[in-house]
């Protein structure tokens, strides 16, 4: 399996229900989308979530971990393992960043 759908339907429920809001099967996994701009997603190792530059540190210092891809650190994205993603209250911080981060962006197509 490439990601947990348990993990998918958690990050649906801490979703909500958002206007403009869709999902899209990415790399391997499953991001969620708002107007178009990541939100966040589960992948095969965990999730991530696109809290934007500007939240970074705060995520970090909130429990999450740096976001790398094929080795490199992504900017404004952090990634929670099995374990950190089972901690309620990090993961509804992270949503709420990461929802903040899409809406502050213009929308895509």
């Amino acid at each position: 399996m490439p990601y947990s759908e348990q993990q998918a339907e958690t990050m649906r429920a801490d979703l909500g229900i958002q206007p403009g809001l869709a999902e899209k099967k990415m790399f391997g996994g499953l991001a969620f989308m708002l107007h178009g701009n990541m939100v966040c997603g589960v992948h095969k190792s965990g999730a991530m979530y696109r809290v934007g530059k500007d939240r970074e540190e705060a995520a970090l210092a909130a429990g999450a971990g740096p976001m790398t891809f094929t080795g490199r650190k992504m900017g404004g994205m952090v990634e929670l393992d099995d374990g950190q993603f089972a901690d309620d209250d990090l993961r509804v911080t992270l949503t709420e960043m990461s929802l903040a981060n899409a809406a502050s962006l213009p929308p895509k197509g």
